[in-house]
């Protein structure tokens, strides 16, 4: 999937006379699904235990509005009120939760009835009208910059500095995993494929920090998605409850056979899911400067549509982290990419599910295949 997504990038680069990766364009890219990333690593926890959320885009709207409510009605100040909308949005993943994970509902309908709840709970608390505008404060959540300490040739310096030590950090990590897996006599990749893999990486995180310091540089919202992806990546792939979610998504009643505590785990995932959709209504909102009745509308196809592109299988068990980012970056940049082209909003929707049933459909491949 990053090959596709180079490709892309590449193929709308061109059609588009060199647009799609001007600095601006490559900001705007990253403001604009920014929220549906957030929502997309939560629901790939989900997935891979099994399950579907089609609540997500409601829940965003209703804890959206809610934050609007307190923060512009009730003039309780922005942080006070986000740790309150995200401790909402918990409460409504482990309200959710309690019904699929002890109550056994399955999970398409009790989010089905989510979806349906949270909307009309949405449109009665904001009685149809949107609340605006929010504290600049809350606005820099999504629309705000890392401040400039330095120049370098009128371009952002911290950015450019940020690029060099992740590159160090990326290529020091690559090598430590590369002397464990020597040291367990694992087989490695060939010392020049190695540095060859290392080179294109480091190039494509530093030409990425170059692009953003040529603009206003390191906007706030993708620190707090590297936040989310190192953190999440680091849960699934190191932690015991991160194997625990793969052993449910995998065979449940092996799971659950092998001291697996089953419905914990996906009580557990489906708070994570709710609090994350609470983060990306707080985004959204922060970016719109208003709360809408409108609001989180299809959002969760689109967090599903990600995860399933990105690697997630349909049937549980198999899926990461950074695979449902790469899928979000291939849906964002085919929207982007179709409108800088001019093509109109049907073609768009037809392409994109295009691309989710062939998504799919070759994941099913696989299994009858290795099956």
């Amino acid at each position: 999937m990053v090959i596709a997504l180079i490709s892309i990038m590449l193929l709308f680069q061109i059609l588009s006379g060199g647009i799609l990766m001007k600095p601006l364009n490559i900001t705007n890219l990253i403001l604009q699904n920014s929220y549906i990333l957030v929502l997309a690593i939560g629901m790939m926890l989900v997935i891979i235990t099994g399950h579907i959320d089609l609540s997500v885009g409601s829940v965003a709207a209703f804890v959206g509005a809610i934050s609007a409510i307190m923060m512009i009605d009730m003039q309780i100040p922005y942080i006070p009120a986000i740790l309150l909308s995200l401790l909402l949005g918990a409460l409504i993943g482990a309200w959710q939760g309690f019904w699929i994970a002890y109550v056994r509902i399955p999970a398409f309908i009790v989010t089905l009835a989510g979806m349906l709840l949270f909307r009309g709970l949405t449109m009665l608390v904001l009685k149809g009208q949107s609340i605006a505008p929010f504290p600049d404060g809350f606005r820099n959540i999504s629309s705000g910059f890392l401040p400039g300490l330095f120049s370098v040739s009128s371009m952002h310096g911290l950015t450019l500095l940020s690029g060099i030590a992740l590159t160090a950090v990326y290529i020091y990590g690559e090598w430590r995993s590369r002397r464990i897996q020597q040291s367990y006599r694992f087989e490695v990749l060939p010392p020049g494929l190695f540095a060859a893999k290392l080179a294109a990486i480091a190039a494509a995180i530093n030409l990425f920090a170059y692009v953003l310091a040529n603009y206003e540089g390191i906007p706030n919202i993708l620190v707090t998605l590297f936040i989310l992806i190192a953190a999440y990546t680091y849960v699934m792939k190191k932690t015991v409850f991160g194997r625990h979610i793969y052993a449910v998504g995998g065979n449940e009643k092996a799971a659950g056979l092998s001291g697996v505590k089953t419905r914990r785990v996906t009580f557990w995932v489906f708070v994570n899911m709710g609090a994350l959709a609470a983060l990306s209504g707080l985004i959204y909102a922060a970016r719109l400067n208003a709360a809408t009745p409108k609001a989180g509308n299809l959002f969760e196809l689109d967090a599903i549509a990600a995860c399933f592109i990105g690697g997630a299988s349909a049937y549980g068990g198999v899926g990461t982290v950074p695979g449902a980012i790469i899928g979000g970056l291939v849906m964002g940049v085919m929207n982007n990419g179709m409108s800088l082209v001019g093509l109109g909003i049907d073609w768009q929707q037809a392409i994109k599910g295009l691309v989710l049933l062939l998504a799919v459909g070759f994941d099913i491949y696989n299994k009858n295949k290795n099956g």
